[in-house]
């Protein structure tokens, strides 16, 4: 599949067209493997990771299937969080530009759902939704799947975590006994096994997940601290390298406001983003992410399912990850589109066990990060301050961020 091209894969002159006008230049291996299956009408396991390419994968075949000759349910998008599900929809929708007659909605919790149901009511051929809210709207019968012919599972292995089996089988059961049923993961554990068993049907593997599971261009680092300097430690880093956009990851919700509040006060032009907050909010939040108007976005595992953003240039796990997957998950957000990106994760001394586990599980090595003894912004003096022997942390002096998230 090495000389595969879009313009090999016998798409349409809409679809082409909409490719081109979103930069897409060559396939990526989930694309090129997954696309001529999903077109022969087969379904497929595909795994691959955060950044890989997955909703062009499903999503420019399923604009090519889409007949839209009723206004009918014809497919369906199941993912994790509203976030993804906001940003699966928004994918869809460029790709399907050039094709007027297909319509598109998303429905997840946390928007007004009388929004939701009128723009059901006018018919869609296509919904992208949470496994909640499409539970929700199915009891009020307002959504009808008795004619979706095409079901993707998207980000699988995380909606299983999240608890969404008995929904995920409540909605397949309701779809066409005829159904394409396609299943995206990151990861393929038991559990995804046994739910491809159950609802696919001679599923083909598409599997691009090569020796190592994170990404090439991220450079991986860690830094041993004490508890009580981590917050010290972060702004060090942010400090040092000038990140002009860089995501932050907590273990918890609590975790989260606590940080994004501290380097607020700090005159960090930070912000946070969690599943305790209104749709309303988390969608300022990740406008203002998106547009650079905030450098830094502190967020859980779960609210940062949907953060789709090319140029967060570091991931920085304030927290070890409780999960080794997430690790993967969360340092993928960085070095998107061939660019690269910096990981660093703050360990505490009795974490050091948990991150060996982590280099094991990603195949990766996970170097530890030299004294702070970098030149900064050109300055011929090196940074003193640095963690000590005494585990203190002395402050360089230098000025926090100002303006557009650029640090000086």
């Amino acid at each position: 599949m090495q000389d595969t091209t879009f313009s090999t894969l016998n798409l349409s002159a809409g679809v082409r067209r909409a490719l081109d006008t979103m930069g897409f230049g060559q396939p990526t291996p989930i694309q090129a493997r997954s696309i001529p299956l999903i077109l022969d009408g087969k379904d497929i396991i595909g795994q691959a990771q955060t950044g890989t390419g997955k909703t062009a994968a499903f999503g420019i075949p399923m604009i090519e299937l889409i007949e839209a000759k009723q206004r009918e349910t014809e497919a369906l998008v199941l993912c994790p969080t509203r976030e993804l599900a906001v940003q699966v929809a928004g994918e869809l929708k460029k790709l399907a530009r050039f094709r007027k007659d297909v319509t598109i909605v998303p429905v997840y919790g946390g928007q007004a759902i009388q929004t939701q149901i009128k723009s059901l009511r006018r018919g869609t051929h296509v919904v992208v939704g949470t496994p909640g809210r499409m539970i929700d709207h199915m009891r009020r019968k307002t959504i009808k799947l008795g004619t979706v012919t095409k079901v993707v599972l998207d980000e699988a292995d995380e909606m299983l975590n999240m608890g969404f089996l008995e929904d995920i089988e409540t909605i397949l059961g309701a779809t066409s006994v005829s159904r394409q049923t396609l299943l995206f993961s990151a990861t393929m554990p038991e559990s995804i096994r046994r739910l491809a068993g159950k609802y696919q049907k001679n599923p083909s593997v598409v599997k691009v997940v090569g020796e190592e599971l994170t990404v090439a261009g991220v450079e991986q680092a860690y830094i041993e601290v004490m508890q009580g300097m981590k917050l010290n430690m972060l702004c060090k880093l942010v400090d040092t390298y000038h990140f002009s956009s860089s995501l932050i990851f907590c273990n918890t919700k609590k975790r989260v406001d606590e940080i994004a509040r501290n380097l607020k006060m700090m005159g960090y032009e930070a912000d946070c983003l969690h599943g305790d907050m209104n749709q309303s909010k988390r969608d300022r939040v990740m406008a203002d992410f998106r547009k650079g108007r905030s450098a830094i976005l502190v967020a859980t595992d779960v609210a940062a399912r949907g953060i789709d953003v090319s140029r967060v240039e570091a991931v920085i796990n304030y927290d070890v990850p409780l999960d080794d997957q997430y690790y993967v998950h969360r340092i993928g957000r960085t070095a998107r589109m061939g660019k690269s990106g910096h990981a660093f994760t703050l360990v505490l001394p009795t974490e050091m066990g948990k991150l060996r586990g982590i280099q094991a599980y990603a195949k990766t090595e996970i170097k530890r990060h030299a004294a702070f003894s970098i030149k900064i912004g050109g300055a011929a003096a090196a940074d003193t301050a640095a963690v000590t022997g005494k585990g203190t942390y002395r402050r360089s002096g230098m000025r926090r961020p100002v303006r557009k998230g650029r640090f000086k």
